[in-house]
Formats: C-alpha cells, sequence, structure tokens
C-alpha cells in the first residue's frame, strides 16, 4: 500500500506530505481545490508523461515520493528482483524529479533508473481509474484490450501469436518489395549476367597486357631491331673481325703470361672477354635469325589490346581489376539466379508462415471467446450489485483478418431495459450506466491485477440516490483487499470510507496552496453534510451525515 506521500512545488502545491492508511480513504474538497492534481503526482510516480507545465510558477524542478510498503511476494517485488534493484523489509520508495528543461531523474529504492523501468514498477503498485476511463469504453476500439486484460491466462499465446504474425509479416514484406522491385531485379540480374559473359568471352590472363604491350613494341620497331642486330654481327664477325683480333690477341698473350702475375692477369681477363663475346655474337646471330616481320600478328596483339582496352574502360583500370570484378559480378549473378529460382520457395514460405499465425489466432479467438464468456456472467454479477440486473451484457466477435493482436474486433454490446434490442454499448448507454459498467469491469479487473493500491478519480460522477449507495459499497467491497484512495463528490462514498482527507486551496501573499487535513469525526460530520447540502449546512444536514456515518460503521 501507499504509506507516505510527498510532493514539493507541483501545481499548486507547494509543500504536501501525508500519511496514508490501508483500507478506503476518501478525498473530498471543493472543485478546482487540488484533488486531482494528487492523482496526478500518483500518475508520474508510476511512470505516467511529465510535462514542464506540472512545476509549479518560481520552482526550478518539481519533486515527488511515494513510500510503498507491500508484501515480500508481491510481484512489485519481484520486478525490482529481477532488475537488481535491492526491497528490504518490503519497502518500495519511487522518486521523481521534473526539471523546466524536461529532464527527468527517476529513482527507485535510491537506485536511478530510467523511465520505462519507473513505469514497469508503478503499474505493480498503483492502479488508477479516472473519468477519462468511461470515455475508454465508448471506443470500442479499445474492447479488445479490456478483454484481453481480464484474460490474462492468453498471455502465453498472445505472445506466440505476436512472434508469428512478426516473421509472417515480414515475409510477406520482404516478397511484396522483390514483386515491387521485379523489373529492377530483372535488369539487374540481365546486366550481370551480361558482364559475366563479356568478360568470360576474353579469356584474360594477369600479366597479359603487358606481354603484348611489349610484343607490339618489338613488331612495331622491328626494322630497327634487326639492323641493329646484323650491323653488331658484321661488326664482331665481318670486315672489322674484332672477334678474330680479339683471339688473336688472345693467343699471343697465352705465350708470355708465365712470365709475370701482371701478365698472366691480362691474359685471363682477355680469354674471359674473348669468350664472353663470343657468346654475344652467338646471341646476336639467334636473335637475328629467330626474328622476323608478322604483320599478322601485329594486327592480332592490336586487335586483342583493344578487346582489353575496351574492358577496362567499362570495369576496371588493370586486367587484375577486371578479373576481380568479374569475381565480384559472378557471385551476385550466382545469388540473383538462386533468388530467382527461390521466388516460389519465398511465396511458399509466406504462405507457411501466415498459416502458422492464422492457426494461432484461431487458438487465441477461441481462448479469447471462453474469457469472453466468463467475464460476460463475472459483469453480470457486478452489475446486479449496482442496480442494473436487468442489463445485458455481451462480448461480441468479428474476424478482422490477421493484425498485430490477432484476428478478432471486440465490441461491447448491452440491452439497458428488457425488450430493447442489443446495441452497441458506445450508443446504448448513459453516462451513469456507464460509470457502473467501467466500475463493474474495474472490480473485476482489481482481482487479477494484484496491485497494491486502488485509485479511483470521481468514478461517480453522474449517478445518485441508491446507485450512489451501491456505487459506494462496491469500492468499500475492493478495499477490502487492496488500499483504494478514491476523490468523490458523493456523501454516500465518503461516509464508507475508513479514512477521510480534506482537501483545499487557500491564497497567501498572492499565490494559491494547498493543504490537506485529516478530518476527525466532528469534522467528517461537517464535510459530509456540507456534500449534501451544498452551501449551506443546517442541523438537519448534519444529523443526516451522522446517520450516513453511524450506518455504514456498522455495517464495516
Amino acid at each position: 500500500m501507499l504509506q507516505e506521500l510527498e510532493i514539493h512545488d507541483f501545481a499548486i502545491i507547494e509543500q504536501l506530505n501525508v500519511t496514508f492508511h490501508d483500507q478506503m480513504t476518501v478525498l473530498t474538497g471543493e472543485t478546482g481545490a487540488g484533488k486531482s492534481i494528487i492523482i496526478d503526482a500518483l500518475g508520474l510516480l508510476a511512470g505516467g508523461r511529465g510535462r514542464s507545465e506540472f512545476i509549479r510558477k518560481g520552482a526550478s524542478k518539481a519533486v515527488l515520493r511515494g513510500l510503498f510498503v507491500v508484501p515480500t511476494n508481491a510481484t512489485a517485488v519481484q520486478e525490482l528482483t529481477d532488475r537488481g534493484i535491492p526491497v528490504s523489509d518490503g519497502e518500495i520508495l519511487l522518486e521523481r524529479d521534473l526539471t523546466r528543461t524536461g529532464r527527468n531523474v527517476c529513482r527507485v529504492n535510491g537506485t536511478l533508473v530510467n523511465l520505462a523501468t519507473l513505469r514497469a514498477v508503478g503499474e505493480r503498485l498503483i492502479d488508477i481509474h479516472g473519468q477519462n476511463e468511461h470515455q475508454e469504453l465508448m471506443r470500442p476500439e479499445t474492447h479488445l484490450g479490456l478483454l484481453d486484460e481480464y484474460a490474462r491466462e492468453t498471455r502465453q499465446l498472445r505472445e506466440q501469436y505476436q512472434a508469428a504474425y512478426k516473421d509472417y509479416e515480414q515475409q510477406q514484406r520482404a516478397l511484396n518489395q522483390r514483386k515491387k522491385d521485379e523489373q529492377a531485379w530483372a535488369q539487374r540480374l540481365d546486366m550481370l549476367d551480361f558482364q559475366v559473359k563479356e568478360i568470360e568471352a576474353a579469356h584474360l590472363k594477369p600479366g597479359e597486357e603487358e606481354e603484348l604491350a611489349a610484343e607490339k613494341e618489338r613488331l612495331v620497331n622491328y626494322q630497327a631491331i634487326h639492323d641493329a642486330l646484323e650491323h653488331s654481327y658484321q661488326l664482331l664477325n665481318g670486315q672489322a673481325d674484332v672477334l678474330g683480333n680479339l683471339g688473336t690477341a688472345m693467343d699471343e698473350l697465352e705465350q708470355v703470361a708465365q712470365y709475370s702475375d701482371r701478365l698472366t692477369q691480362i691474359s685471363e681477363a682477355v680469354n674471359a672477354a674473348f669468350y664472353s663475346l663470343q657468346d654475344v655474337e652467338r646471341d646476336i646471330a639467334d636473335e637475328r635469325d629467330d626474328s622476323a616481320w608478322d604483320e599478322d600478328r601485329l594486327d592480332e596483339i592490336e586487335q586483342r589490346l583493344d578487346v582489353i582496352h575496351q574492358l577496362k574502360r567499362k570495369y576496371g583500370d588493370s586486367v587484375s581489376a577486371i578479373l576481380e570484378y568479374y569475381e565480384k559480378i559472378k557471385r551476385e549473378l550466382a545469388t540473383m539466379q538462386e533468388g530467382d529460382a527461390d521466388l516460389q520457395s519465398l511465396e511458399q514460405d509466406v504462405q507457411a508462415a501466415k498459416e502458422k499465425a492464422t492457426g494461432l489466432a484461431d487458438q487465441l479467438t477461441a481462448a479469447r471467446e471462453k474469457a469472453a464468456r466468463r467475464l460476460e456472467q463475472a459483469v453480470h454479477a457486478e452489475l446486479a450489485a449496482l442496480y442494473m440486473d436487468k442489463v445485458v451484457f455481451e462480448v461480441r466477435f468479428r474476424k478482422d483478418g490477421l493484425t498485430p493482436s490477432g484476428q478478432d474486433g471486440v465490441e461491447f454490446y448491452v440491452q439497458t431495459n428488457p425488450g430493447e434490442e442489443m446495441g452497441p454499448l458506445a450508443k446504448i448507454a448513459s453516462g451513469g450506466e456507464l460509470s457502473r459498467i467501467m466500475l463493474a469491469l474495474k472490480t473485476i479487473f482489481a482481482h487479477r491485477k494484484n496491485v497494491t493500491s486502488i485509485i479511483f478519480d470521481e468514478v461517480d460522477t453522474g449517478v445518485s440516490g441508491r446507485v450512489a449507495q451501491a456505487i459506494a459499497e462496491k469500492i468499500h467491497q475492493i478495499a477490502t483487499n487492496s488500499q483504494v484512495l478514491c476523490i468523490t463528490h458523493l456523501p454516500q462514498v465518503a461516509s464508507i470510507a475508513q479514512h477521510h482527507y480534506y482537501i483545499e486551496k487557500a491564497v497567501h501573499a498572492g499565490r494559491t496552496t494547498t493543504h490537506l487535513t485529516v478530518l476527525n469525526d466532528t469534522q467528517r460530520v461537517d464535510e459530509i453534510a456540507r456534500m449534501l447540502a451544498g452551501s449551506t449546512v443546517t442541523p438537519l444536514t448534519q444529523e443526516h451525515a451522522r446517520e450516513m456515518l453511524a450506518a455504514t460503521q456498522k455495517e464495516k
């Protein structure tokens, strides 16, 4: 339960410290005194959306703190334990600071947490029901969520369906994109196929271009090369007979080499030169004899180099770059060809995913329909206690196709009077009836949510008399299992509570402030009398207030 609440510089509340108790507590006061501001503060402590407008004028930040005491086996304790946040003696302290920059500072038991963690813990501690929730019943699109909130046993099945639906949706999206891009896909496929075949037809080899360029250079300069070889050969063996003269010199030196080491060295050097030059002479002769002018070969080389040049313009600045590109597009082509062949397989996968999701959706529908029948019975029982025993409540289903929440469209129907047609709740029920139906639903959901503090913010709007008394008793019944805080304008609700706080606002030094007072027995009589009579309290209304308090205390 909520044990302590501190509010600083929030809206018109400068500072408020209040201790709450178990069972049922009512908060009453004039309209605009700040009752709903306290509920807003609790909503923010539970992870609700904050705004800088909540900060009191002139303050730099608003500070909210709430101390909850829960059983050690409460779901909130398990939530904190799972997140590594320690809990001692079942005490959970929620803190939240709102700054004008929009920055939030959230803590749980002194540990800094993000807003999502604060919300995850807060929703296990506090359940707030306000006037706007009546409007929730007016929107049929919310009814499925309400049914699922009741049918908690379907949670695992819902998660299984959502996973299957997500898989189906992803595969369908991929298939749709594939079909949408079919023309671009085909064009890319044709282009890659052409490029691969063009490069393959060229039969390129690494280093080929360099070899061809060198061979072309030799052919283009054939005459100059041939002339140089012939002239060199003639110099060595012709009229000049360089090689013969060198041989004669070698023979002469060999005859005198024995007379000194120096002559021996010279003789050996000339010997080496002769034999070396003799090898060169043979090489020149071989090169001269082997070389020949081949115009056809030159044409062939030029054509081949032109092919390489054209490929370089398209695919890379060298043969190695072209071959690297070839390997890349060859792999891409193979992948696309496999993908092209797998289009039918992809369609089959989509169909299989759809069938799986549909099967789970059918199971979910069946489970929801069973839960809907139980919910109808539970609502009828609750409505009977709220003087709506003749009302027929029905949960109707329609097939909406596969959606993230299933295939079910759900809408609540009612028959408010015997003999009338069943009709959509949003169109048939009056404001007072909506209040009671919502209270009936929340009463049912409260047992399932297992939260420690339930807050009702003027849920009794639009009712009076015995219906107001029935609502009071229903809220009091809820308070037997959970702490209940209730903002009300009904004396029937105020008189049945175990604890009564009065909220009022005052103006001091030109600033409006809100104050909260715990009412004693005498003050409770006066407040309930005011609620009965309005602005003028008479001894008769005071007596009536005493009777109401005495009657409710006797029932308690």
